[in-house]
This record gives structure tokens, C-alpha cells and sequence, in this order.
């Protein structure tokens, strides 16, 4: 039987439904929770250490994870874990050293975006951080909201036999409905949601599989026979496993992360919040890598999967081992899981251009109250929304293009100045900007000429030359004065 095909049974289409139809149902419940802009893009400050945790988490890993890392398992095998480890710990961390005085910092400045920090802790009066920082979000985070609502598209249109264009107006109109109602409190109840739906498929999942086949130990012996590389952590290269170590580096600068950390009610719960979401990412991570797996002993042929895609092992199995009421659950799980991220970045894009631009850029000279501000807010997510609807549309090919470094070019220009304006005083606006347009340029000059060559992930030379700039910068430069 087709992998969707199985959607066909009642049961299995009315969870599927149910499934997709949930965030809005939790964007009503929310609706009461939006008072003000700051409830609209950080909850208000006043979010619990778990909804932090598994929020985060979700945002982060997404699609990428329940399709991404078991198709790469599947490809080449057990090497793909260093991939988990190299995001897992450098969050660990980022829960707790950056995390907890990001919070910190940003309610002292009063501060509700990335770019409201930057500019008040450099008292950038001319706004030169806060322009910089909106052009490189724009470029990088739109085009990954809609390489996202893409992706999701082509899942719900195989799954429901829907025309692209459809499915792309479905999955816009399904977010943007939440998002309007509760913003970020429904963004950040909603990944919980499907943090715990990600946590059924990849664990009961490589369970299943591993009953089936008698343990480990046969899957062990399984892979070896077709190939010793499944089964050798080491078979993909030293150079491919510094680059997956390197993914983790991307992680300080992803705005829709570090709203997580801004939104938490007290920042000495980041500690627990570090913890959950710690054992989390480990255990999504390998879930998804023994899926890849189990996928590659029980399919030994690419040819045999739908499109020939290892992507689609995960449903492949769920097909194989699950009955119709789990299987409609974790084919909509994957639909949300996509989304999931999508909509944490799409509001991030709105606070941009709502917060950063018009706000506090063309229509700084003008008082706007709270029920205004929350009406813009909503606007706006509304017109980033349209726009990133019609970029998938149109622009299928750039976007996913841009989105293959999407991670790197975030990583690397915003990800040195969070941590610099963290941990040392002594950095400077000059260095800030500096250091943002560096990781910029280098992430795209290594993705389109020296990352061949090289074989080196573009993220781990712009991150570091980007870092390299603020430091050098900011002591060429005088010390900014402060308010």
C-alpha cells in the first residue's frame, strides 16, 4: 500500500484532520493572553520552563529532524548522529550562559526583538545595528518561512491529492489564523504539541522496529553485511563530521530560538528548562538516526522507497508497523513539525518589520498605544505571511538555494554579535556591524565558490571570521557611549 494511501481509512483521515486543525483550537484558547505587543511577540515574559524547553526544541529541529536526520541515517549510517551532537550540546549551554542573561539584559532594556537589544545596548541612536540586522533577517528568514510552507504544501497535497497552490493556501491560512489570534503564546503551545507528537513517532517507532527484528544486535549484524560504513561512526570522513559538529555553531544566532529563552517568566528556570530540553534533543535525535537505520536494514534499496527519497523512510515504517489512529497521528505530526518552525520564523519576520522598521524606524516620532501596536502586529504577520506565500509560489528554486545556507548565514552574522555583546563590554557598535555584514558575506562567497573545494560547511568559516571582526573592530574602534 502507498504510504498515503493508508490516510484513505476514516479513522486515519479524521485524526490526520484533527491533527492539522488543533493549532487553531489553541490559538482561540490564547486569544485572551493578547493584551499587548510584548504578549504578541515574547509572551509577555511570563512563559514556564517547560513550554521554554520543548518550544525551543520544536522551533529548532522540525522537519529536519524527523525527515532530515533519518534520511541522512539511511544514506550513510550511523556517522550521521554527530550531527545531533553537535546542535545538543552547544544548547545545553545556550539554555543556560546566553539564554539566562539574554533575559535578563532584554527585560532591563525593555527590549521585545534581538535587534531592540543590539540597539539599546550599543545606544545606537542612528539605528545602523537595527537596519543591518533587518535586511539580513529579511533575506535569510523569509526565504526559510517559505521553503518551510513548501514543504509542508507538498506533504499535505500528496496526502490529501490537493493541487500545489491549494495545499500552499491551506498551510499558510492554517498558521496564520493561530498566529493572529494568540501569537507567540500559540506559536509556543502549539511546538509543544508537537514536540510531544515527535516524541511518539521516534520512539515508538525504532521500538517497534527493533521488536521486530530482535534487537540491536541483529540490526547491527544486518547493516554490516550491507555495508561496514552503516555501522562505523567514523566511515563519513573526518571532514564531515567537524562540519556536523559544526551545525551547533548556528544555534546563538536564530532569532526564533532565542525569543524562547526572552519569552521564559524567570530566567534562573533556564537551568531546568537546559535540562528538559537537553534530554529531549537526545532523544529525538537518536530516535531519528535508529529509524534511518532500521529503514536501511528492512529497505536495503533506495529504489524501493516512494520517489526513491530516503526521506521518506519514517513513513515508510509508520506504515509498515502502525495501525491507521497512530498513523494518521504521525503523518499530521509531520505536517505540524514543518509548520512548526515556519510559523516561529514568520513572526519573527513580522517583528522585524512591524517592531524594527515601522515602529522604531519610519513612525519613530509618533506615540502608538498598545490596542495599535497589537493591531499592527497582527497586520503585519498577515502581510509576511502573503509574502511568503508568494514566494514559494514563484520562487521554488531560489528559495531552497537560500535556505541551504539559511541556518550558516543567521549563524554566522547574528550569532558572534549576541555572544560578544553577552560576554564582553568592551565590544563596540562599529564591531557589531562589522561582524554581522562579515558572516553575511563569507557564508555566501564559501557556499557558492570555496565549499566544494574545501569540503568545509560554509557556517564554520563565516562564524568564525564574523567573530573575528567584532573582536577586531570593537578595540580599533572607541567605546560606545551609553544612555
Amino acid at each position: 500500500m502507498n504510504v498515503y494511501e493508508k490516510l484513505a481509512h476514516p479513522l486515519a483521515f479524521t485524526i490526520f484532520i484533527l491533527t492539522l486543525l488543533l493549532p487553531i483550537l489553541v490559538g482561540f484558547i490564547t486569544l485572551k493572553r493578547m493584551r499587548s505587543e510584548s504578549d504578541f511577540y515574547v509572551g509577555g515574559r511570563a512563559m514556564n520552563r517547560l513550554v521554554v524547553a520543548l518550544s525551543a526544541i520544536s522551533t529548532g529541529r522540525s522537519s529536519w529532524l524527523v525527515l532530515g536526520v533519518s534520511g541522512m541515517a539511511y544514506t550513510m549510517g550511523i556517522g550521521a548522529v554527530w550531527a545531533i551532537v553537535g546542535y545538543t550540546v552547544v544548547e545545553f549551554f545556550q539554555f543556560i550562559y546566553i539564554g539566562k542573561r539574554l533575559r535578563a539584559q532584554t527585560q532591563e532594556y525593555g527590549s521585545i526583538t534581538l535587534l531592540d537589544y543590539f540597539e539599546s545596548r550599543f545606544f545606537d541612536r542612528k539605528h545602523v545595528i537595527r537596519i543591518t540586522g533587518a535586511l539580513i533577517i529579511a533575506i535569510f528568514i523569509t526565504a526559510y518561512v517559505s521553503a518551510q510552507l513548501y514543504a509542508g504544501a507538498k506533504t499535505l497535497s500528496s496526502a490529501l491529492d490537493l493541487q500545489l497552490g491549494m495545499s500552499l493556501l491551506i498551510s499558510a491560512l492554517l498558521i496564520l489564523i493561530y498566529m493572529v489570534l494568540g501569537g507567540y503564546v500559540a506559536v509556543a503551545y502549539n511546538d509543544v504539541v508537537r514536540a510531544v507528537i515527535m516524541l511518539i513517532g521516534l520512539v515508538v517507532l525504532p521500538a517497534a522496529g527493533f521488536i521486530k527484528l530482535g534487537g540491536i544486535g541483529a540490526l547491527r549484524e544486518m547493516l554490516g553485511q550491507l555495508d561496514l560504513k552503516y555501522i562505523d561512526p567514523m566511515a563519513i570522513g573526518f571532514g564531515a563530521v567537524i562540519g556536523f559538529l559544526g551545525i551547533g555553531l548556528g544555534s546563538p544566532g536564530q532569532p526564533h530560538i532565542l525569543v524562547r529563552y526572552m519569552s521564559i517568566n524567570d530566567p534562573k528556570q533556564l537551568t531546568s528548562s537546559a535540562v528538559v530540553g537537553t534530554v529531549w534533543n537526545v532523544i529525538l535525535g537518536l530516535g531519528a538516526v535508529m529509524i534511518g537505520l532500521l529503514g536501511r536494514g528492512m529497505v536495503p534499496e533506495v529504489e524501493a522507497l516512494p520517489n526513491q527519497d530516503p526521506e521518506m523512510i519514517y513513513l515508510v515504517l509508520s506504515s509498515d508497523y502502525f495501525g491507521p489512529a497512530l498513523y494518521g497521528l504521525l503523518v499530521g505530526g509531520i505536517f505540524a513539525a514543518i509548520l512548526s518552525t515556519a510559523d516561529s520564523q514568520l513572526l519573527v519576520v513580522a517583528s522585524t518589520f512591524g517592531r524594527d522598521v515601522y515602529e522604531k524606524i519610519l513612525n519613530k516620532h509618533s506615540e502608538i498605544d498598545e490596542f495599535a501596536k497589537l493591531r499592527l502586529s497582527r497586520m503585519i504577520v498577515i502581510l509576511s505571511g502573503a509574502l511568503a506565500l508568494v514566494l514559494a509560489y514563484v520562487a521554488r528554486d531560489l528559495v531552497f538555494w537560500l535556505v541551504l545556507f539559511a541556518w550558516a548565514g543567521l549563524g554566522a552574522s547574528l550569532g558572534p554579535a549576541v555572544i560578544f555583546s553577552i560576554f564582553w563590554k568592551r565590544t563596540t557598535r562599529g564591531g557589531i556591524v562589522t561582524g554581522m555584514i562579515t558572516g553575511t558575506v563569507i557564508t555566501i562567497v564559501w557556499k557558492l565558490w570555496l565549499k566544494d573545494p574545501t569540503g568545509i560547511y560554509e557556517l564554520i568559516p563565516a562564524f568564525f571570521c564574523s567573530a573575528l571582526a567584532v573582536w577586531a573592530v570593537s578595540l580599533l574602534s572607541p567605546e560606545d557611549k551609553t544612555a
